[in-house]
């Protein structure tokens, strides 16, 4: 039987498109595009990962993510500039002795903590002895004086006496007490002070010669100069026996180069950084020189930080970041909390089933703080510690791949 022409057509029309577009072009010779042929040839890639982690508070706890809810901030354009930790002037005290003598005592070493008006060492001194005993003496003289004096007066009011003898006695009177006033003040000059001068009437003869050696402010004792035995005073002797300093609050000395200056000025907040450790700390400017130095042309700047838990030491290098533009953001979030994820900036959104991830656009930078210009509300949680892990988590494979 003779096979028509067309029934053959057919058959291989049918058989080439069974074996798909490339075997069609092949057969019968059609033109195939180049992108559907190009598509038909590329493997079938993953299908789209979900952006939602789902994770339990157990096991956010587990991973020790930590979490903090966004809102608005201020966000400053910094300078940075180096500085060291050195103590407050107004802080650091020198104690010294105003009187020649001999250490006798030393209440206090170094690194002790001190109080205000608290005993550090005692001076015996011949000095001091002195003036206490012309201080007594001047006293008794006075009150024996005075005593005269009342009794010749009430006798010139009877005419028992002439007025010549009362007045001979007023003058004496006079001058007993100029020169009882004369001995107090040498003694407040050599360091006794007020409540100590009154004691001393009542006081054993064996402590006229001591003297005692107090803190003028509270701190800490930095350095000790003398050991006990040791000759102080005058005529080229040791004055000084302690450096006290209070750290509760340091400064921080700055360079700043003149041409940034015109943009620093005193008030300005300053954020401080120590090398080695996360913490930062807030300072604040106290002093800007109006003087440049001849050799590097940068001006003294000074800020003061609190340091209280002393970890301020002075002598640090730090690195200090001044303020000097500010305006307000709507939305800011800690830097750790964002990540690289496919090319694009992220961040982990808290939600009821565990994280989502959220792209963002970053704005402006404040340290370790970030603005957030879009992506974000103010008032969501968001995950601010070992996000890395979230990340991680978002990057492993389906189960279906």
């Amino acid at each position: 039987m003779a096979i028509r022409p067309r029934t053959v057509t057919a058959f291989v029309l049918g058989a080439a498109l069974a074996l798909g577009a490339p075997a069609l072009q092949r057969v019968v010779g059609f033109g195939v595009p180049a992108a559907v042929a190009q598509r038909d040839a590329r493997p079938a890639g993953p299908s789209n990962k979900s952006t939602v982690l789902a994770m339990d508070d157990e096991r956010i706890k587990l991973a020790e993510i930590e979490q903090r809810q966004v809102g608005p901030a201020s966000i400053a354009r910094r300078l940075t500039v180096p500085g060291t930790i050195v103590p407050d002037a107004g802080r650091v005290a020198h104690v010294a002795v105003k009187l020649s003598g001999t250490v006798a005592e030393l209440r206090k070493n170094i690194g002790d903590d001190v109080a205000k008006d608290e005993v550090l060492a005692v001076v015996e001194s011949r000095e001091v002895a002195d003036a206490k005993s012309e201080y007594l003496a001047a006293g008794l003289s006075n009150e024996l004086q005075q005593d005269l004096t009342a009794r010749d007066k009430s006798l010139w009011d009877g005419r028992a006496v002439p007025e010549q003898q009362y007045i001979k006695s007023r003058n004496a009177a006079a001058q007993t007490v100029m020169r009882f006033g004369i001995a107090r003040q040498k003694l407040l000059a050599l360091g006794v002070r007020e409540d100590e001068i009154a004691a001393l009437p009542q006081a054993p003869d064996a402590s006229l010669r001591s003297q005692n050696v107090r803190a003028p402010i509270s701190g800490r004792v930095a350095e000790r100069k003398v050991e006990l035995g040791t000759a102080v005073g005058r005529d080229n002797l040791e004055t000084e026996l302690f450096v006290i300093v209070d750290l509760g609050r340091v400064w921080i000395d700055l360079s700043v180069s003149s041409a940034d200056l015109p943009a620093v000025r005193e008030g300005q907040a300053v954020n401080v950084e120590t090398r080695g450790r996360p913490e930062a700390g807030t300072a604040k400017i106290v002093f800007v020189s109006p003087l440049l130095d001849k050799d590097t042309r940068t001006a003294r700047v000074v800020a003061a930080i609190d340091n209280a838990d002393g970890r301020w030491r002075p002598g640090s290098f730090v690195t200090a970041a001044i303020a000097i533009e500010e305006h307000a953001a709507p939305v800011v979030a800690p830097f750790t909390a964002v990540q690289s994820v496919r090319g694009r900036k992220a961040v982990f959104v808290r939600t009821k089933d565990g994280f989502e991830k959220r792209d963002v656009v970053l704005g402006q930078r404040d340290g370790h703080s970030v603005e957030i210009v879009s992506g974000l509300a103010a008032g969501e949680t968001i995950a601010v510690s070992n996000t890395f892990s979230l990340k991680a988590e978002l990057s492993k494979p389906g189960e279906e791949d």
